[in-house]
């Protein structure tokens, strides 16, 4: 397979996973690129499909990027409103743990 079809392909796979937000994925492709990417590179000089190709890959590892940051941002606002909220999440829970033992 040539560099441009190996581009391509990450480019395919790393807009799928970014789509369905699946970590786990974006995880492996990052790995994939950062190791195959170099090797690319020894190959030789890029034709212009392959710089076209690699632009392209960029700009959604860019986009994979973003989403990547915007859900851990989401998260931290989530863990930090459930921090604060605590004290009130275990009365509540210890509320009716003692109403369902009262007869």
């Amino acid at each position: 397979m040539d560099r441009q079809q190996q581009l391509l392909r990450m480019a395919q796979q790393l807009s799928a996973a970014t789509a369905a937000s699946d970590w786990n994925a974006l995880a492996e492709l990052n790995t994939l690129m950062a190791s195959s990417l170099p090797a690319m590179a020894a190959q030789g000089k890029w034709t212009p499909a392959d710089r076209a190709a690699l632009a392209a890959l960029r700009q959604l590892h860019g986009e994979a990027v973003r989403k990547a940051e915007a859900a851990s941002a989401e998260l931290g606002k989530h863990l930090q409103h459930m921090s604060t909220h605590k004290e009130g999440w275990m009365a509540y829970a210890l509320d009716n743990e003692f109403a369902g033992t009262e007869a």
